[in-house]
């Protein structure tokens, strides 16, 4: 089987995903679908088709890149630069060029507002010849962009024009429903695909989540994260965190420059981690930790969500998220509105001083995952649907 997936080759969840078909054998391609040059170090058995690249280290022996190799990052940068001043809409041409040289089985796109819509116009330059098409919907790209006019017309587009539809929230089934989707709707699965529950285990920190004493906070502060809402209910209640430590991942420059006034303020311990922090460590984090906190305007379930659910840490999630479809509201996580600092701090309060909640979450959490997102369940899954999809196309070919 050949698949061409369509999708930003450095992202890990991209990575995660296409991680799950690595040993199956296949012929597995990836079109970047935002043209960085960048290939994650956990993609295997891949071939990526970057316009230009230059040197990178540290990827899998089995990775091969395709394009033109100027050896130089800094020259490749220059050239891509270039290239699309030139040729705004190089990138799904040449996309239209691999998939009528490749002729893949299933060309499946992660992510709307840039592989769902270069995919898109590949399709209308292709016309009929197609080939099975699977539209993947990422975290806010209906929920969010879906309301706004400059997206909708394409989104509806993709809707349409997709073979079969994929997410991780029933939310977004009934939502691409309303905008026109027409094909089949795929198993909801997390988006970055299962989790090693034996590794989580180790990670997790004996006994009870009450003794902890960290809290995480994601740190995204931009178009969509809050987390200054976050710092901004921490600082309200400072007066419970002399023994905590608040710990920030993923932090923007202003978050780290908030956090620094939160400490110098209240006293209250912070610690920001590096960006390239790898991900097993910032688990491990999740696993020493009390509370989660992961704030946004707009998300689907939230990587991070489902990482604290499974370390054992009691999630505070933006109620603009699908938690709602994971875990119980008051019980097993507490759900708010991402920008109200006192609704965040009542829910801190909570968190800090109910240990039964907290303990009998944790326990309930680690149930959840064994049962929704265990690798060894989810890999054979997706496995499966790629082999009925390629069946189903070849059947409907025969006609």
């Amino acid at each position: 089987m050949r698949i061409l997936f369509v999708a930003m080759s450095n992202s890990v969840h991209a990575a995660r995903w296409l991680d799950q078909i690595a040993d199956c054998g296949w012929d597995v391609h990836l079109f970047p679908s935002q043209d960085f040059g960048a290939t994650h170090p956990f993609l295997r058995n891949v071939t990526v088709h970057h316009s230009v690249y230059g040197a990178e280290s540290g990827l899998h022996s089995t990775v091969r890149r395709r394009g033109i190799n100027l050896m130089f990052r800094s020259v490749a940068y220059v050239a891509r630069r270039a290239i699309k001043q030139q040729y705004p809409q190089y990138r799904a041409r040449s996309l239209a060029r691999v998939v009528r040289r490749l002729q893949p089985d299933i060309v499946h796109s992660l992510e709307f507002q840039a592989a769902g819509y270069m995919t898109l116009e590949a399709r209308q330059a292709i016309g009929a010849g197609f080939p099975a098409w699977i539209a993947t919907n990422w975290g806010s790209d209906i929920y969010l962009f879906g309301r706004l006019p400059e997206h909708q017309k394409r989104i509806r587009s993709i809707l349409e024009s997709c073979d079969y539809y994929s997410c991780e929230c029933v939310r977004d089934v009934d939502l691409a429903r309303s905008h026109g989707l027409s094909g089949k709707v795929l198993p909801i699965i997390p988006n970055g695909g299962g989790f090693d529950l034996a590794e989580a285990e180790l990670l997790r920190a004996q006994g009870p989540t009450s003794r902890r004493r960290s809290i995480m906070l994601k740190g995204y502060q931009h178009w969509a994260g809050r987390a200054l809402v976050g710092l901004r209910a921490l600082e309200r209640c400072a007066d419970m965190l002399g023994e905590y430590t608040v710990v920030i991942y993923s932090a923007s420059d202003d978050v780290s420059l908030a956090a620094s006034l939160f400490t110098a303020k209240t006293g209250v311990k912070t610690l920001i981690l590096p960006k390239d922090t790898p991900r097993r460590e910032i688990l491990a984090h999740h696993g020493q930790a009390r509370i989660s906190i992961g704030l946004s305007i707009s998300d689907a379930i939230s990587t991070s969500f489902l990482e604290a659910m499974m370390m054992g840490s009691f999630p505070i999630q933006s109620d603009t998220s699908c938690a709602n479809e994971w875990a119980t509201h008051g019980e097993t996580t507490l759900l708010v509105p991402p920008e109200d600092p006192e609704q965040l701090e009542a829910a801190l309060r909570l968190g800090l001083t109910d240990d039964a909640l907290v303990d009998s979450a944790a326990l309930r959490n680690w149930e959840a995952a064994k049962t929704r997102l265990d690798q060894r369940l989810i890999k054979p899954e997706v496995v499966e649907l790629y082999k009925r999809i390629a069946t189903e196309r070849s059947a409907r070919a025969s006609v």
